[in-house]
């Protein structure tokens, strides 16, 4: 659908008025950024010597590199218990028995209504008061219980949405050739649909990783917290946060563009595989999702 279909182009006028709100908002940016440039160099935490520390081994050893790995840390385990936590709910979301459809679908729009850092908040006082875990682990326990619940919540949609999408003969087809609803949803459906997510499960990552330094709120020790710490004994707070913030960067970048190559990489597979071999009787079909069943032709 071109966009003229909807909404009617800008005219003369209207493009003259969208030029002038464009520089008037690249000059009011460019001011924000000398203002805050400026009050930073007024603080001596621009100045050369701020950041010497960042070309010393002590720097990344000891506080970059340990905050580092304790992000990613949280973000590996939170990932992997949030996948098979939103694969569950997802199927669950599918599944026709009624009470664990409504079950599954109670427990994720409850997850992806209360904010993370109240999860992490409520979980790190739970865990405390109760003993669950060790005390040094109680933060880091905390913050993968936020980050679980909130994105598993999250990949359940995806894959319900995944299913969803998938022509309504895919679900047909594999009932015809003497699949269960079960073995259909689980030789036929899902893997197309886990497919399909993978750059939209991707993107999900970087939210994971972002959302680990929230973690310093319940004294978890990531990224920021090691960086806070670095500019304080350096007295280069300006200059350690903005290192982290481009760390941050670098890593959610990465991952953006995995998620673009794993798309288009899908999309060349779509493009480039046969609709099917042609055969008569049961076959297969290959294509930008997957595996998908064909049913035999009626006798």
């Amino acid at each position: 659908m071109s966009a003229g279909l909807l909404f009617d182009a800008p005219g003369p006028k209207a493009r003259a008025r969208y030029r002038v709100l464009t520089v008037i908002g690249i000059v009011l940016a460019l001011g924000a950024a000398y203002w805050v440039v400026r009050t930073f160099a007024s603080k001596d935490q621009l100045t050369a010597d701020k950041w010497k520390p960042f070309l010393t081994a002590d720097a990344w050893s000891q506080y970059l590199l340990i905050g580092l790995w304790h992000t990613i840390e949280a973000a590996l385990v939170s990932i992997a218990l949030a996948s098979v936590f939103g694969l569950l709910l997802g199927v669950g979301r599918l599944s026709e028995n009624t009470p664990i459809r409504w079950l599954s679908s109670t427990v994720v729009e409850v997850f992806r209504s209360v904010p993370v850092l109240i999860m992490m908040i409520f979980a790190f006082g739970a865990y405390t008061s109760y003993g669950v875990f060790r005390d040094d682990l109680n933060p880091l326990a905390a913050v993968v219980t936020g980050l679980t619940l909130y994105n598993g919540s999250v990949i359940a949609e995806l894959v319900r949405s995944g299913v969803h999408g998938l022509p309504k003969g895919q679900r047909e087809a594999g009932v015809s050739i003497g699949l269960t609803a079960a073995q259909t949803m689980r030789a036929i459906l899902l893997p197309q649909a886990i497919t399909a997510m993978l750059p939209a499960f991707i993107g999900q990552l970087v939210v994971i990783l972002k959302d680990s330094a929230l973690g310093t709120i319940i004294t978890y020790d990531e990224l920021l917290s090691w960086s806070r710490s670095l500019g304080s004994a350096y007295a280069n707070t300006i200059p350690a946060y903005i290192v982290a913030a481009l760390l941050f960067i670098a890593i959610n970048f990465s991952l953006t563009l995995l998620a673009r190559k794993v798309q288009e990489r899908l999309s060349r597979r779509g493009r480039a595989l046969p609709d099917g071999d042609g055969a008569p009787g049961a076959g297969v079909t290959t294509g930008v999702v997957g595996t998908v069943a064909t049913a035999p032709p009626s006798t």
